[in-house]
């Protein structure tokens, strides 16, 4: 096996491993909060947060070390350039879902704590939506980075 096709080997697997978490969880999210009281599924989250971070965390920057090695002899074009934004904007989006997770899981369990506080009550509700809308942008340029690499890689 050529050090390149080990690389792309690499490159698939660690992209298949972050974005297949990523749908996985938004599957899981959708079953727990049908199923799950909520002091339960604050619990879940944080543990399946914590976890997770550390299995989809590493294969996102192992994806994005192989696909920087892999295109290293690569003129910077537009093409690249955006690549490239795509995947600071994409880790700098991780960062921040990471900070807002954490905020939503005290939130939650305040919330849990006190279920007769309406004003918390929403407060959580809108912070839901806004780390729905957070986990879209998050999957949006999960799929422009695939799409922007399967660009550099045909072209």
């Amino acid at each position: 096996m050529t050090r390149q096709a080990l690389l792309v080997s690499v490159l698939v697997l660690a992209t298949s491993v972050w974005v297949g978490g990523y749908v996985a969880i938004v599957v899981v999210a959708r079953t727990a909060t049908a199923t799950l009281e909520p002091a339960a599924r604050v619990r879940f989250f944080r543990s399946l947060g914590r976890r997770y971070l550390w299995v989809g965390g590493p294969a996102l920057l192992v994806a994005l070390a192989t696909g920087a090695v892999l295109l290293r002899s690569h003129e910077w074009d537009l093409l690249l350039i955006a690549t490239a934004a795509a995947a600071v904007a994409l880790l700098l989006l991780l960062a921040l879902a990471v900070g807002q997770a954490r905020r939503m899981t005290r939130l939650r369990r305040r919330s849990v704590d006190d279920p007769a506080n309406t004003r918390l009550t929403r407060q959580v509700t809108g912070a839901a939506r806004g780390a729905a809308a957070l986990r879209g942008v998050l999957g949006l340029f999960t799929v422009a980075l695939v799409v922007l690499g399967a660009c550099l890689a045909t072209g």
